[in-house]
């Protein structure tokens, strides 16, 4: 009987980039469904967008399971373990469902043609496998590049979810936020809401909405949020609203939007998933996610954000403006080269004291000393280490920080988990 990694190391086997491989399009993912004999009888929900899709999903997943629904979320990528990525009622998925669900995954594949799935089609229709094992009550799907040709848009949604539209991923989804806003919205359906958390949304997307008959729900036009920092509202079409609702658990300014967007989608399905007040709230409040402006206790201070896109790290900056005084920022980077890392960086100007660079030895990924020559190149202020890997930059950083001081890890997602091991690991 294989284990779960002997599993994880056969998907990465199937494509000649591993885990890293990309190769958009449906056709190979809809034959194995095909064979597998899978179709959505609970209501689907997808989450597609440039940033804080993980955040929306979560906000879902709790409000949906504090109403009494049985969850399954898919999304990704994972921080220190795989079975993050398929959740049922909110808890990472035991080894041998999600094993007993690769199994019947890899006979279909095999049936339908020795089909050459990528490890993200793969994961995606085992998610799938493991939620109607589970006889869940609605599945949420979070897109895992663009939404158009993405792996969980071969399943049909009864709403969709685009949070917002930045550069990212430019090599596959197009040059420019028209092009890039084209392929998210191909999540839409005709007939079915379309809920888009972007303030000023690509004219595509909202073309491609009008053309397919979609009911687009536009955030601060169909729906939004007022407040303060101590309580907010949601409102929503027909004068709704839902008020007297606590700041969401995971911190960061861009929250509201994204428990906004949340808010909307339940309330497109509310027909067949009512939920109550008490519900919304608690799922609001008593969330945490991990690497999405996490602050880790203690001194020095630690913030860990996966951002990893100029609009993503501008977030994370304005963010920091608001935790109050802290003596000097130590930096802890690692990034793919593949990411806008100049743009990125940018959004740091003049905000950090010492960078602690790190190479991220995983196919994609930058060497230190690209992320130097964009500090220097940019003139962004402050002094430069450079290190092997995010495990030796982070060690560092906590050896030059003082306990007034705060140490932030961002840059990718392999940079923030191997941070967090370190901390795991530390006495």
């Amino acid at each position: 009987m294989r284990t779960l990694a002997d599993w994880l190391a056969h998907l990465e086997s199937l494509h000649p980039k591993g885990q890293a491989g990309i190769e958009l399009g449906l056709e190979r993912v809809a034959r194995v469904k095909a064979q597998l004999g899978q179709r959505e009888s609970c209501p689907v929900i997808i989450v597609g967008g440039t940033n804080g899709k993980g955040s929306t999903c979560a906000y879902l997943d709790h409000i949906l399971s504090y109403s009494g629904y049985r969850t399954g979320c898919y999304a990704s990528p994972h921080l220190l373990a795989y079975n993050e990525r398929v959740r049922l009622d909110r808890e990472p998925v035991a080894d041998a469902p999600l094993c007993d669900a690769f199994a019947r995954v890899e006979a279909a594949r095999v049936a339908a043609g020795d089909v050459a799935l990528t490890y993200f089609e793969f994961g995606t229709l085992a998610a799938w496998e493991v939620f109607a094992a589970a006889n869940v009550d609605v599945a949420i799907l979070e897109v895992g590049l663009g939404g158009r040709l993405d792996a969980v848009n071969v399943y049909e949604p009864d709403v969709s979810v685009v949070t917002g539209i930045a550069l990212d991923h430019t090599d596959w989804l197009g040059p420019d936020r028209e092009s890039i806003g084209r392929e998210k919205a191909g999540i839409f359906r005709a007939g079915r809401p379309a809920i888009c958390a972007d303030p000023q949304p690509p004219q595509s997307l909202v073309d491609h909405a009008t053309a397919i008959g979609a009911d687009l729900q536009l955030i601060g036009r169909d729906f939004g949020y007022f407040g303060d920092k101590t309580q907010w509202t949601w409102w929503g079409r027909n004068n709704l609203r839902r008020g007297g609702l606590a700041n969401p658990g995971i911190r960061g300014s861009q929250q509201l939007a994204n428990a906004s967007a949340a808010l909307a989608a339940l309330d497109a399905v509310k027909a067949k998933l009512p939920v109550d007040m008490q519900s919304v709230r608690r799922g609001l409040i008593e969330i945490e996610l991990a690497g999405r402006f996490q602050l880790v206790p203690g001194k020095p201070a630690v913030v860990l954000d996966v951002a990893h896109n100029p609009q993503a790290v501008g977030v994370l900056a304005a963010n920091l403006g608001d935790m109050g005084f802290y003596a000097k920022t130590h930096a802890v980077v690692g990034m793919l080269a593949d990411k806008d890392v100049g743009g990125a960086l940018a959004a740091l100007a003049g905000k950090v004291d010492h960078w602690h660079l790190a190479t991220l030895a995983v196919p994609r990924g930058a060497t230190a000393e690209t992320l130097a020559q964009a500090i220097a190149g940019q003139n962004l202020g402050g002094s430069v280490d450079l290190h092997a890997d995010p495990a030796a930059a982070f060690a560092a950083a906590r050896k030059a920080a003082g306990e007034d001081d705060r140490i932030l890890a961002f840059g990718s997602f392999y940079t923030v988990a191997a941070v967090m091991r370190a901390l795991k690991e530390r006495p």
